[in-house]
């Protein structure tokens, strides 16, 4: 029978809450003027009830950065602030996400969370065929799941209240422009509505 799973993408304390290391320079105060987590918890509760799964993925590094592979500019500057280190406050989801123990909970080293991780097996093991998706940032985690869950033959939904970027310009362009070229946005409103059919 066809199954849907929600992915919490990267709504991690060092991104999200105002005391983490990137939260503080300003994208936490975007997450609460979107109420991101409010109606993210709406979601996972709608979710829950409905009995299906929600897996966490957030993104983490050793102490020294080792396991990092990307060169970018982007990498460079979390070294320097030494963020996201796995182990670390940062790498935790805030209270009101928080994940069940029975919640799957992966931790990549790249944009894209199916990379190097085990997400994928474990989707189609558990006979998942459509992706909801919510998170940050809209033009990097989120677009890239959407476009690799496409191309893997899941049906994307990109739940657009539930996702933001530092620049609200980005988050409407991917919103408008680039995201339903691989899958279907929609509010997190509209999502829990279908979940009662």
């Amino acid at each position: 029978m066809p199954q849907t799973a929600l992915l919490v993408l990267d709504m991690q304390n060092e991104l999200i809450d105002p005391k983490g290391k990137v939260g503080s320079e300003g994208f936490a105060r975007v997450v609460a003027e979107r109420k991101l987590i409010e109606k993210t918890r709406s979601v996972i509760d709608a979710v829950r009830a409905k009995g299906l799964p929600v897996v966490f993925v957030r993104v983490g590094f050793r102490a020294d950065y080792a396991d990092a592979i990307s060169r970018s500019a982007r990498l460079n500057r979390l070294k320097k602030m030494n963020a996201i280190v796995i182990g670390t406050w940062g790498l935790e989801f805030p209270d009101a996400i928080q994940p069940l123990e029975t919640e799957m909970i992966y931790t990549k080293r790249a944009v894209n969370p199916f990379f190097n991780t085990g997400l994928l097996t474990w989707l189609q093991r558990h006979e998942v065929t459509t992706l909801a998706l919510c998170g940050v940032y809209t033009h990097m985690v989120v677009d890239s799941a959407a476009r690799y869950a496409d191309d893997s033959g899941f049906v994307v939904k990109v739940l657009e209240d539930c996702c933001a970027s530092p620049d609200p310009e980005l988050h409407r362009i991917e919103c408008e422009k680039i995201l339903p070229l691989f899958g279907e946005v929609i509010s997190s409103q509209s999502f829990i509505a279908s979940l009662q059919q």
